[in-house]
């Protein structure tokens, strides 16, 4: 029982971190780091801000004043209980002792009459609010809205579902084997439809790093979306790649996969992203040649010329929010001027770096125009020798520039695409 308390405890520590600003994966691993990875932190922690915004809207008219922020953990340990009452099939009565008991092990036994309270009541609204505008900011549920007026409200829903654990295997044939080695350990997988070397795990739930060839390198974890990005760059032999925006790393592995031949430059300005990035080329060993390269290129400027360049630019991650849930609490609208002004930026810069008739490609994980084919409408408008290639993928839809996946189908998060060609002098 005391076990139980502090690992709901734990939980509410990370709950609060993020609701104070921080991110949710920085917020378990600091967790982990303090007291090694628990399943049960995982599925509150995680599950609890992905309800959040609509859990307590549940909670505040049950509050006579808000918490100050000093308490964000007794905040946390509400949401808590609510969510496992609402969404755990816990008993509501023991959600509520177990949230109230679990006060002492944060040290806050003053709060148990206040939690005892506010969760009775919270506990007998049953209004719906998992995949509703309630359980979203309000500015985002407007701007998907006007995007996707046939498709917003599923997104919403998609929003709050739990993802499925995509894989990414050294190609078809390396496929099947790893199919049949997840058969044999009694994990259901199936292939993804269009992405030959994609496999799917509904649900997840499986330790990644006991997934057979995840240590040999044969196994990475990769949204399938997100393995479409090498194949439409396309590298070639002995071109030079360079690979912006790169930590963690998964695109550049890819890249490393599908051309060893190539020389690639995977650059990124977070120390703590390219450390990542380097464990997994340790791991995985590619075959292709990967210079790694810390650089802010928002702020700075890359010497040379690149025969092709992905861009994986930052934004607001509104295709992802499925397998990061904080976005939801995080992101504000004043994220997005931000964002956009450096996409463009990005953009600009990178394009002097392109090499006359070579490729760029553009991607996001956002689902919002203004980081899509708006962003690029804008950037060819104002270059007079970048010229758009077509996109076609078997899934999504076609936009005026570029190619938009949904978060809706085909097991994928949200992606958008674009290929630019930087024309010869003579044809500019």
């Amino acid at each position: 029982m005391r076990q139980a308390l502090i690992l709901r405890a734990r939980a509410a520590h990370v709950v609060a971190r993020v609701l104070g600003g921080g991110t949710l994966d920085e917020a378990l691993r600091i967790d982990a780091e303090r007291h090694g990875r628990h399943g049960l932190v995982d599925e509150l922690a995680i599950g609890t801000v992905r309800e959040a915004l609509g859990l307590g809207g549940l909670i505040d008219p049950w509050l006579k004043r808000p918490l100050k922020a000093r308490d964000a953990d007794i905040r946390a340990l509400l949401l808590i209980g609510l969510y496992q009452a609402r969404n755990l099939d816990t008993p509501a009565e023991v959600a509520v002792s177990s949230a109230v008991a679990a006060t002492e092990a944060l040290h806050k036994a003053w709060a148990k009459g206040l939690v005892n309270a506010v969760l009775r009541a919270a506990t007998a609204d049953h209004r719906v609010i998992a995949g509703s505008p309630s359980n979203h900011p309000a500015w985002l549920t407007e701007r998907l809205r006007r995007a996707w007026p046939d498709a917003w409200t599923a997104i919403l829903a998609a929003n709050d579902s739990r993802p499925p654990l995509s894989l990414r295997t050294a190609g078809p044939h390396a496929r099947e084997g790893v199919l049949a080695a997840l058969a044999a350990q009694g994990i259901g997988a199936h292939a993804h439809p269009h992405v030959g070397s994609a496999i799917v795990i509904p649900g997840g739930g499986v330790k990644v790093t006991a997934l057979p060839g995840f240590a040999q390198g044969t196994v990475s974890v990769q949204d399938a979306g997100a393995q479409l990005a090498a194949p439409l760059l396309d590298p070639q032999p002995g071109e030079a790649i360079l690979d912006a925006c790169a930590a963690p790393g998964g695109k550049t592995l890819h890249l490393a996969s599908l051309c060893p031949a190539a020389r690639i430059t995977a650059v990124d300005r977070d120390a703590r992203r390219l450390a990542r990035l380097e464990e997994n080329l340790a791991r995985a060993h590619p075959s292709g040649s990967v210079t790694v390269l810390p650089l802010d290129l928002a702020a700075g400027t890359l010497s040379g010329r690149f025969d092709r360049i992905l861009l994986d630019a930052p934004c607001s991650a509104s295709g992802v929010i499925r397998r990061h849930p904080d976005i939801k609490l995080l992101r504000t609208p004043a994220d997005m001027a931000a964002l956009t002004a450096m996409q463009r930026t990005l953009l600009d810069r990178l394009w002097q770096n392109l090499a006359p008739g070579g490729r760029l490609l553009y991607a996001t994980c956002s689902v919002l125009p203004e980081e899509n084919e708006e962003q690029i409408a804008a950037f060819l408008a104002r270059t007079a020798d970048a010229q758009e290639e077509p996109v076609e993928l078997p899934w999504g839809l076609p936009r005026p520039h570029g190619w938009q996946l949904l978060p809706i189908h085909e097991d994928t998060d949200g992606f958008y695409y674009a290929r630019l060609r930087k024309a010869p002098p003579e044809a500019a």
